[in-house]
């Protein structure tokens, strides 16, 4: 038998329910939130984010040094980057700065992730680096203002895998830009906020193909509660977040509290409390299982399944109603990060994380 060890602890920072990626709000910042949901949760968040700090569009360039900044120093641009391979070009800040471009490669510039053209190019969402990125000046001209969606066949395809062409996306079928799996949920949360800090603040927003005014269209909602759950937050985000609170004062509350994007757009979400505290993963290495205990207080029929973090399934579910213990065998199981989830009909899933070592 081989020997196993589990780490009950984050590894991806993710949770539809309880879980708090560990992100420093101020204590009490989230004040108010408690028990809310759809559009009384979206108003209460958009008080607390709103009057941030904006800066100058030319501040950008040195708030990106802060904010976007890889381990080895280069720029963090989500157009290029190959999360655990070599890209095919990386970017020094200030030195490598658009700029004329003909190719990509050749330098990084400001990219809207929500386009300027949707908001009128008003301020201060202008300049709100919460949807603000360093990104390739020609991937991004190729990308230009047309929405994110999943693309079918791709007329171009940039060195990291991004991609351009027609959508496949159920409710949107014309020209999409696809950003690679490890970044549709930065992306994804980035015009979450877009769309909370601005709310009520959309007079003479031109709307786009994928909004209207502030408001996500319901495709767009069902793709990016999608790529939010896929994608779950990263480091890179929580430390982003941090940064930008510190230069314009203001949170992005779905790097904060990932639960708060099924509470707002997703009508079958129901805050069941009581199950998620009681919703417990105990490791047993000389067995190679997980036993998972809940008292759900109903019959019921809930399912307990362990996926990895592209929502894979590497164990059969195992179904059961009333209190319960139920194990998970791990046998031939591979070393990483996993996703044990609690789910029931009409009831929005609770999930811990399990780093199998």
């Amino acid at each position: 038998m081989r020997s196993t060890t589990f780490f009950l602890t984050l590894c991806i920072a993710f949770s539809s329910i309880v879980f708090r990626a560990v992100a420093q709000p101020p204590q009490g910042y989230y004040d108010g939130t408690e028990n809310l949901t759809g559009e009384s949760l979206k108003a209460v968040l958009h008080n607390i984010i709103k009057n941030h700090q904006p800066h100058t569009y030319a501040q950008l360039w040195q708030d990106f040094i802060l904010t976007d900044k890889k381990p080895n120093e280069k720029v963090w641009d989500m157009y290029s980057d190959i999360p655990g391979g070599t890209p095919a070009y990386e970017y020094t800040f200030v030195t490598d700065q658009c700029g004329n471009y003909s190719h990509e490669g050749d330098c990084y510039n400001r990219e809207h992730s929500w386009p300027a053209s949707w908001f009128g190019s008003q301020l201060p969402m202008y300049t709100d680096l919460f949807h603000l990125y360093p990104v390739d000046g020609y991937v991004n001209n190729k990308r230009g203002n047309f929405p994110y969606a999943k693309v079918g066949q791709a007329s171009w395809t940039s060195t990291n895998g991004s991609r351009l062409g027609n959508s496949v996306t159920q409710g949107y079928s014309g020209t999409a830009f696809e950003p690679i799996d490890e970044y549709k949920g930065d992306l994804a949360r980035g015009l979450m906020y877009m769309s909370v800090r601005y709310a009520g603040e959309d007079a003479g927003w031109p709307g786009s193909a994928m909004t209207a005014g502030a408001e996500l269209l319901p495709w767009a909602r069902a793709l990016l509660l999608q790529w939010h759950e896929q994608d779950p937050v990263s480091n890179k985000e929580i430390t982003r977040n941090n940064t930008v609170f510190q230069l314009q004062n203001n949170r992005n509350p779905f790097i904060d509290h990932p639960e708060f994007a099924a509470l707002i757009w997703d009508p079958t979400a129901k805050l069941d409390e009581s199950v998620a505290a009681m919703f417990q993963l105990w490791p047993n290495p000389a067995s190679e299982s997980v036993s998972i205990s809940f008292y759900p207080f109903d019959e019921a029929d809930w399912q307990v399944s362990l996926t990895d973090l592209s929502g894979r399934s590497l164990a059969v579910s195992f179904s059961q109603a009333g209190n319960t213990i139920m194990n998970i065998p791990l046998t031939n199981i591979k070393p990483g990060c996993y996703l044990v989830t609690l789910s029931a009909a009409g009831k929005s899933p609770a999930t811990r994380k399990l780093i199998i070592k």
